[in-house]
């Protein structure tokens, strides 16, 4: 008997602003946009019945959870939402010590394709680490038998070595599994993985959004918070 997995990114959030450091990852907020992309997510899940409520811990994981739930008919059968460091973001280093030569590598090496474990963004985590922590956080919650389906709110990074590991097996990690702001994935757990959507996005349906990845839109709007242009998406 396969359990369901709700699995989303976070919505957009603020990484940048016209202070005069980058928002500290950990205390990152939603955007503006962000609010309504986790509403037309709840909506869209509006009929499914949770039995339990797991985040990152991070503030915009657990913002996005609080939208979605705001919108369903039935509110889980758990009311408290339960997190797992292990879940966070692949953890960047010293963005001040990246130059501008270095920034397109530095920011996008990890997302594409297959990237070596040794592999590390912006100088500081490797995916060999999130991939590992990750593979813990799941093999905790598969283990416990007290949920059926469960809406689980987490990271670009994060999902992919979810998804990665239900495709190809443990270790593996697809950097090109777009994860856009706010997507919806389902994901059946059991004995084996059936994947059963990737990268829903209920606020465009059809993807008629920019090509550009969001890591890539990330790398330009840091670009232009060093030019001293950035303003938050809206």
């Amino acid at each position: 008997m396969r359990r369901r997995v709700y699995l989303l990114r976070h919505a957009e959030a603020a990484y940048f602003s016209r202070a005069s450091a980058p928002v500290d990852p950990a205390q990152v907020a939603l955007a503006e946009v962000g609010l309504e992309q986790a509403r037309a997510a709840g909506r869209a899940l509006r009929d499914v019945r949770f039995d339990r409520v797991l985040t990152s811990g991070l503030p915009r994981t657990v913002r996005t959870a609080e939208l979605v739930v705001e919108q369903l008919a039935q509110p889980p059968a758990d009311s408290v939402f339960h997190c797992d460091p292990d879940l966070r973001e692949l953890r960047p280093g010293d963005l001040d010590a990246v130059r501008d030569e270095d920034l397109e590598t530095s920011f996008l090496a990890v997302w594409r394709g297959s990237p070596p474990p040794d592999a590390a963004f912006l100088g500081g985590e490797t995916v060999g680490s999130l991939v590992d922590r990750v593979g813990r956080a799941m093999a905790r919650l598969y283990a416990d038998q007290g949920w059926d389906t469960l809406l689980l709110v987490a990271h670009g990074g994060t999902n992919r070595a979810i998804l990665s590991a239900a495709l190809a097996g443990p270790g593996a990690f697809f950097g090109h599994l777009e994860q856009s702001p706010g997507c919806i994935n389902i994901l059946d757990a059991g004995a084996d993985f059936v994947v059963r959507a990737v990268n829903l996005t209920p606020y465009d349906p059809v993807q008629e959004g920019p090509r550009t990845t969001t890591l890539e839109r990330m790398l330009e709007q840091f670009r232009a918070f060093r030019r001293g242009g950035w303003s938050e998406p809206r």
